[in-house]
């Protein structure tokens, strides 16, 4: 190992300096006269060397400010946790560039939605901001203040964290992670009646308000609980009317307004046999005699070739159904019904009807719960993740509950004990 330098730190000598060192590095001839004096004014470098090997230096106006520089920095360096300053000097919008294209592919979807979080937050407020410059209070105040939507700041927030552990990785650009210990505002709390599923008997008069033709459409999605990709992408080549199933192996995504065929569902647990009542069979059937689709299932390519002609449920004209034309249908049969009701998102501002489409999925998964289903056999079914997901959002049973506080609380009948005070 290579001897440690005697003049580490040294002095660095001064054109203004009138010291004696000073003034025979920068003679008064070339240089001007100074003032003489004893201590030397020039700064104090410290040299040390990186882990690859090359020699750097920092300069301090004291001694022991460059001396005790060196002894973190060298601890540092032997440690693993040197951080060379200079690479955390880029602007984030620099770093996005590297490290974006260094992701692993994701799904259209997800994609779409990272690129919005950065478009839209990330990149007006930090891109042009140096990586070694960002601060926690900072991104704190930020992401509680000025995204709007718990949704949305919990994605952004996901979003920046990987970005800026990407810089903690990539030879240490940062020290640490500054947005790790973010923490988020709590979601805004929803009252048990909006979080509420319709009961079936309201399910059954949106159907009657509904046109004809939809009808067999809304009977599957409530006796199924698909989602509505996997309903509408659902080919005839993946339905056994015998055994009375439908397997869940892709389906129908939009991206940018432009419909998709997508080889997986949202996640791993939504590949899937789904079992099919007598209603939903009916309903398949229907639409089977209708359009006579075609039994094989064609490779899915790149996507964009949906092949309509082998799907169950299609549009009026035999196209794919879509979400934008659906709910032309949707929100006039829930008005007619006189369910409709408008919830203006007191983050966002957005104004939402409920019913929505999606909520005949949790009508199901409810009934599967109140017919006493094993909640683990609820998650299979119903293609969750986790099964405290099924508890959590499917526990809204339709069973009055002041009803049962009400009897219980009415005055006992005669010969009945009665509770007396102590």
């Amino acid at each position: 190992m290579a001897r440690r330098a005697t003049n580490n730190p040294r002095q660095i000598r001064s054109k203004t300096c009138g010291c004696a060192a000073c003034i025979e590095a920068y003679p008064p001839e070339q240089h001007g006269e100074r003032k003489k004096r004893r201590d030397c004014l020039g700064a104090w470098q410290a040299r040390y060397r990186d882990p690859a090997g090359k020699q750097k230096s920092k300069n301090y106006a004291k001694k022991g400010e460059a001396e005790a520089f060196l002894d973190r920095t060298r601890t540092r360096v032997r440690s693993g946790e040197y951080a060379d300053p200079k690479r955390g000097q880029i602007t984030v919008a620099t770093w996005w560039e590297t490290w974006w294209e260094a992701q692993p592919e994701r799904r259209t979807t997800t994609v779409n939605r990272k690129l919005s979080n950065w478009r839209c937050h990330i990149e007006p407020k930090w891109g042009s901001w140096r990586l070694c410059d960002l601060e926690y209070m900072e991104i704190q105040t930020w992401l509680n203040k000025e995204v709007k939507g718990y949704h949305a700041r919990r994605k952004v927030l996901e979003l920046l964290r990987g970005m800026l552990a990407g810089a903690v990785k990539d030879g240490r650009r940062i020290p640490f992670n500054p947005a790790a210990d973010v923490e988020l505002e709590p979601p805004p709390q929803k009252h048990a009646d909006d979080l509420r599923p319709p009961t079936r008997a309201q399910c059954a008069l949106i159907r009657e308000h509904t046109a004809m033709y939809y009808r067999p459409l809304l009977v599957f999605l409530e006796e199924t609980g698909m989602r509505w990709g996997e309903a509408t992408g659902l080919r005839w080549g993946n339905v056994d009317l015998e055994a009375e199933h439908a397997k869940v192996k892709e389906v129908l995504n939009e991206d940018r307004g432009t419909l998709f065929r997508q080889a997986a569902p949202k996640t791993a647990h939504g590949f899937r046999t789904v079992p099919l009542t007598p209603e939903a069979v009916a309903a398949v059937q229907e639409m089977v005699t209708r359009w006579r689709p075609r039994k094989a299932v064609s490779a899915i390519g790149d996507g964009r070739d949906l092949h309509p002609d082998e799907l169950v449920f299609r549009g009026p004209q035999g196209g794919v159904l879509t979400r934008h034309n659906f709910r032309r249908t949707w929100i006039p049969a829930i008005q007619a019904a006189g369910l409709a009701r408008q919830v203006v998102n007191s983050e966002t501002k957005r104004t939402e009807w409920w019913p929505r489409v999606h909520d005949l999925r949790h009508v199901f998964a409810t009934r599967l719960k109140e017919a006493g289903v094993d909640e683990k056999d609820v998650q299979t079914v119903m293609g969750h993740e986790r099964g405290s997901k099924v508890t959590w959002l499917y526990q809204h049973s339709q069973e009055d509950v002041a009803a049962q506080v009400r009897a219980r609380m009415a005055p006992p009948t005669e010969g009945v004990r009665k509770l007396k005070a102590v």
